[in-house]
């Protein structure tokens, strides 16, 4: 078998990143993929009925716009990116509604009583979006280089991951738009994690919007995969691999997989302290996907929704923290929280001339074999009446399937791995550099390291700096367009 110089396993964004950064770098670089297609999460096939494409797994990238990696990678100049003017709604019953616009002025003044507190929460990090992105973007156990930027999200994260998270409102829809965005976390609300996730997902939403690749969330990954192969890289798809020794000789194999799967595959290289610690990563809740096919954009009852490029439906605040709590405790809502996508309503190559893809995920338990598809619809027609009529075709999975299609979604978690506090400082280890593992030459560099959880590259760009340092004696290359 022919050696190269590196080894990526697994072709979502973070492996493409790594791949794209030691092929920068002037070394070799093979790529395998268990899948017949490449992109992992961000993969955009026909699901329901021919010429209807519908994303996987993500479909709205916040980080595109934000994250370090696709800046340095220029991905707004390799790919076509549409910017909603709402970058997310939140209906609530009777017809009224939450609306995250863009432009942080116009949400204030469209929340009435609670608009002043929701300039006041956000400005400061709206004003320093580049450096809360950096934060959020880098390893907690590194010293953050804008403390004040720093401070004040800490305070505000304070506040809403606690039972002080209603202080500030006086209304229903401001509280509704915060916990909606926080629930993207897939735990129970408040919490420290939580909070921080939606403070930073909402922060980017008012300053460069969330972000929808015109053709489908695979669009990224074949950006990143003609770059690797203008480099010289190699990608083998349809591939599984179970163990090292299938891979060839290579002086540094990067793992864009689970940190179970890195101890499955690597087992035999890691000394015992270090598998117990991954034996202990904990996997978090799950989610259920269900995909259709529509006639006729979703006939929201609040019609400014027809415009955001993400909803959240779920109901009120205490309606959504009774909602995840139970699927903490194992148990399926009445009342599920459903994130709800029509790209196509901006993306008119989606689908046919005059019909829509819907995207929708719901909150399940881990190992979930539940079938969400009606519960889904029942949540839609709630705030969209009529919306039964316009289906003209389903595909929906389980949690179990989820992770059938997916192995790095461990039980249906998307996440890699539970975004708990702890686990974001210890991710999957407590380590000053946690994407080199301690057999020479093995890295992982999945969503199970930081970080953690999103389409941005960061794990797998951190994991290649690791990697050209400590096993080749390089710096990082540039990765702009040549």
């Amino acid at each position: 078998m022919d050696s190269v110089d590196v080894v990526v396993v697994g072709s979502g964004p973070n492996g493409m990143a790594a791949a794209v950064t030691m092929a920068r770098a002037g070394l070799s670089v093979r790529v395998y993929e268990r899948a017949a297609t490449i992109g992992g999460g961000s993969r955009t096939l026909e699901l329901t009925l021919p010429g209807f494409r519908h994303d996987v797994c993500s479909a709205v990238h916040p980080m595109a716009l934000a994250s370090g990696f696709f800046r340095r990678f220029e991905l707004e100049k390799r790919i076509k990116l549409v910017v909603p003017d709402i970058s997310y709604g939140h209906p609530l019953d009777g017809g009224a509604a939450g609306i995250a616009w863009r432009d942080l002025d116009r949400t204030a003044d469209s929340l009435g009583v609670d608009g002043g507190a929701w300039k006041q929460l956000f400005a400061p990090l709206v004003e320093h979006a580049h450096e809360v992105a950096q934060f959020s973007g880098s390893p907690i156990m590194r010293l953050p280089r804008h403390p004040r930027t720093l401070l004040r999200l800490g305070l505000r994260v304070l506040e809403q991951g606690s039972p002080a998270w209603n202080l500030r409102f006086a209304g229903e829809r401001a509280p509704a738009m915060l916990t909606g965005v926080s629930a993207h976390s897939i735990m129970r609300l408040p919490s420290l994690s939580t909070a921080a996730a939606g403070m930073v997902l909402a922060t980017h939403a008012h300053a460069r919007g969330w972000p929808i690749p015109v053709g489908g969330s695979q669009a990224i990954i074949e950006a990143l995969a003609a770059d690797l192969l203008a480099h010289g890289g190699e990608i083998v798809p349809g591939t599984e691999i179970t163990s090292l020794s299938e891979l060839p000789p290579a002086r540094a194999v990067l793992l864009d997989t689970s940190a179970r799967s890195l101890a499955r595959i690597a087992g035999d290289r890691l000394p015992d302290r270090y598998l117990r610690a991954l034996r202990r990563f904990r996997y978090g809740n799950a989610v259920a996907k269900v995909d259709f096919a529509l006639s006729a954009p979703v006939p929201w009852a609040n019609a400014q929704l027809r415009g955001a490029g993400t909803v959240h439906v779920a109901g009120s605040r205490a309606e959504l923290a009774r909602s995840e709590a139970d699927v903490a405790a194992g148990r399926h809502p009445d009342s599920p929280y459903v994130l709800v996508s029509q790209p196509s309503v901006f993306d008119p190559t989606r689908a046919p001339e005059g019909r829509h893809v819907l995207w929708a995920y719901t909150h399940v338990p881990a190992g979930s074999r539940l079938d969400a598809a009606e519960a889904v619809t029942d949540q839609l027609e709630r705030f969209a009446p009529g919306f039964r009529d316009t289906i003209l075709a389903v595909a929906s999975q389980t949690a179990v399937q989820v992770q059938e299609h997916n192995p790095n979604y461990v039980g249906g978690d998307i996440a890699a791995g539970e975004p708990s506090l702890r686990q974001l400082i210890a991710r999957p280890a407590l380590s000053r550099d946690p994407w080199r593992t301690p057999a020479g030459g093995i890295y992982l560099c999945s969503s199970s390291t930081p970080p953690g959880p999103g389409v941005h590259g960061l794990a797998g760009y951190y994991a290649a700096r690791s990697a050209l340092r400590a096993e080749f004696g390089l710096t990082p290359p540039r990765l702009g367009r040549d």
